[in-house]
């Protein structure tokens, strides 16, 4: 008998394979496979086998979590190691608005009932937000005893976007029954659950409260465990009388009423909603009727919405289950907190914890956190203080943690590219080739993480590759941090690079852009001036005049470590920016053109803050037969220009 491989999973070879071994055979030996009738034969093995090679193949590998496929395995999987799949996440606002009442009769208290409350639109769709409990509020006469008006302030409201519905349940102790949410698009972190004795009990009942750790359970308490099951739905499961307390028949507080209050909710796509319209109900809470409201208040939106995220895909739960099992419901560990906060915050891109050790200067006992978001560059207050509320259920006694915003230090490129005239077809062209270049390669996996690379000679590789017109580039190399402005504040600033800063003796290493400081009605800017030892230097506050001369503002405004890329401004109260966000550009060049971030840097390219400059290869495009007319048009090296301005 031949050596036969029994983990072929190709038609051909186990065809190939059933016919060496019918020839191992003496009956056999001689015999024309291809050209008779066994052939069919021959066919219909090789095709059983290669369907049950194909079967017990997959069988297989969905039997183990990094090779399964079918969401329904990897969940099951999953649940295995005591993790349960992210639910949708409903997006989170904040707004406020004042209710004009009546002037006859008007309460003495407003409600706003549970539920609808603003309709909110994210580019040309419509998104509904609600409240999941009932907020009464206090009604003033902002007037005088003539000319009352009665209001009623909602203020610093937090709404959430979807729907609130009610599920109810009848529990049968004869029955194995399933109590299954029906609807797939719901946001567990809503899910409140209620048992009452019988359906002639007034109320909702006694509220039972999610578990996702045995370890406080025992036989008395009131809890329900939640685990998704098929088609993305959640099934809410009681405890046995062992861990957890076991439904009754009607008994006591043991009810067989199970009522079930959650919001169904569209996840991302309400994320980015900033404008809201009225729709809630406003009722006297004395009468519960319906109050009158003089017109339809304007909603002022305070945050907009965001957090909002998706069910929880395959590939995710497959990187995420075995880190939070190995972080058994606790935040010690980088590994830990990066898991936990994923699924506290599903908006989460990727997440950088530096422990407070590591910081300069040291603070021992704190955790610091920074968080990229998806499709934004910050996260709000509002969101920051949400996700250490919910972390305090993890973290170990003793440690304090601080979500700090988001540091990018950009990669800008000045860019003078060389081409061959003959080659092309438009200048345009070509350019719109390189950005488009340049910006597919800020998407690589050296950038857009914390800690990135940025490789000098890549880049020069990317741009020379994008067409055979190209024959040359120069490239110069800009680093730049955004300060965020506290305005109308005396604030001390402090911005880390992370990389060594060249250093020209005659100054202006450092630029900015515009901003505004007390008792300066022009635009002033940052300039440095080095210190003799060439690793120091003192910042000053400049304003042009005319032809890059300038006057001093402040000739001491700050100092600048040169060695370890760090600016720090003194004392000072910013009452304006050039841009409207309150940010000011600043921008420093390094010593090496190649760049590193620092572990709580993100480190991106910027492609749009880049500059692209065409220049025709005059010898390359005939146009010249030998470099005697060359003249030095361009800056070959990256290092300060000598401008007072960041451009």
């Amino acid at each position: 008998m031949p050596n036969t491989k029994f983990t072929n999973l190709d038609f051909d070879q186990i065809k190939t394979q059933i016919k060496d071994y019918l020839r191992s055979n003496s009956d056999f030996s001689d015999f024309d496979f291809e050209g008779s009738n066994f052939s069919v034969l021959i066919d219909t093995l090789a095709y059983n086998t290669y369907i049950t090679a194909f079967n017990s193949n997959m069988i297989v590998n969905e039997s183990f979590l990094d090779s399964a496929t079918l969401r329904e395995n990897v969940v099951s999987l999953a649940r295995n190691i005591g993790y349960t799949p992210r639910s949708k996440t409903a997006a989170r606002a904040e707004v406020a608005f004042k209710l004009k009442l009546s002037p006859s009769n008007p309460p003495d208290t407003v409600e706003l009932r549970r539920g609808l409350v603003c309709v909110g639109a994210v580019n040309d769709s419509s998104y509904t937000f609600a409240i999941s409990e009932n907020v009464t509020k206090l009604v003033v006469n902002e007037g005088d005893a003539l000319n009352p008006s009665y209001v009623a302030n909602f203020e610093n409201l937090p709404i959430k976007q979807g729907t609130f519905i009610t599920k109810q349940f009848k529990f049968d102790n004869s029955l194995d029954q399933k109590f299954i949410l029906d609807n797939p698009s719901i946001d567990t972190s809503t899910l409140h659950v209620y048992v009452k004795k019988d359906e002639n009990t007034s109320g909702l009942g006694i509220e039972y409260f999610v578990s996702d750790s045995l370890n406080d359970v025992d036989q008395t308490s009131r809890v329900f465990f939640l685990q998704e099951v098929k088609d993305e739905k959640y099934e809410i499961r009681f405890g046995d009388g062992l861990l957890g307390k076991k439904l009754g028949s009607g008994v006591g507080d043991d009810g067989v009423i199970i009522t079930a209050n959650y919001l169904v909710t569209d996840g991302e796509s309400g994320n980015g909603a900033t404008s809201f319209s009225f729709s809630g109900n406003i009722i006297n809470p004395t009468t519960d009727s319906l109050v009158s409201v003089v017109e339809t208040p304007n909603v002022t939106t305070i945050q907009k919405a965001q957090g909002g995220g998706n069910i929880e895909d395959v590939d995710s739960i497959k990187y995420y289950s075995p880190k939070r099992y190995s972080s058994q419901n606790r935040a010690v560990t980088a590994r830990d907190y990066e898991a936990i906060i994923k699924n506290i915050f599903p908006e989460t891109d990727t997440v950088s914890i530096v422990g407070g050790e590591e910081l300069d200067p040291p603070e021992f006992g704190t955790v610091q956190i920074s968080i990229k978001p998806k499709n934004s560059t910050y996260i709000s207050d509002f969101t920051k203080s949400r996700i250490l509320s919910q972390l305090k259920k993890f973290t170990v006694s003793g440690i304090n943690q601080k979500i700090v915003d988001l540091k990018i230090l950009y990669i800008e490129l000045d860019v003078s590219v060389y081409y061959n005239f003959s080659q092309i077809s438009t200048e345009e062209t070509l350019k719109t080739k390189v950005i488009n270049s340049l910006t597919q390669y800020s998407k690589s996996v050296n950038f857009n993480q914390f800690g990135g690379r940025f490789k000098y000679s890549k880049s020069l590789q990317v741009i020379d590759n994008t067409d055979t017109a190209i024959t040359s580039n120069i490239t110069k190399v800009r680093i730049r941090r955004d300060l965020k402005v506290a305005k109308n504040q005396s604030a001390q600033y402090e911005l880390c690079f992370g990389n060594r800063f060249h250093v020209e003796a005659s100054g202006r290493n450092i630029k900015s852009t515009g901003f505004f400081v007390t008792g300066e009605s022009s635009m002033v800017y940052l300039t440095d001036s080095p210190n003799a030892d060439g690793v120091t230097g003192t910042l000053a506050i400049v304003k042009e005049i005319d032809n890059q001369q300038i006057r001093v503002v402040s000739k001491s405004a700050g100092v600048v470590d040169y060695i370890h890329g760090e600016v720090k401004l003194t004392t000072v109260n910013i009452t304006g920016t050039e841009r409207d966000d309150d940010i000011i550009e600043i921008q420093a060049f390094p010593e090496s053109n190649d760049v590193v971030g620092l572990r709580d840097l993100y480190l991106s390219l910027s492609v749009s803050k880049s500059t692209i400059n065409m220049l025709r290869d005059s010898i390359t495009s005939g146009d010249e037969v030998s470099g005697t007319q060359f003249v030095r048009d361009t800056y070959t090296s990256s290092y300060s220009n000598g401008k007072l301005i960041r451009e």
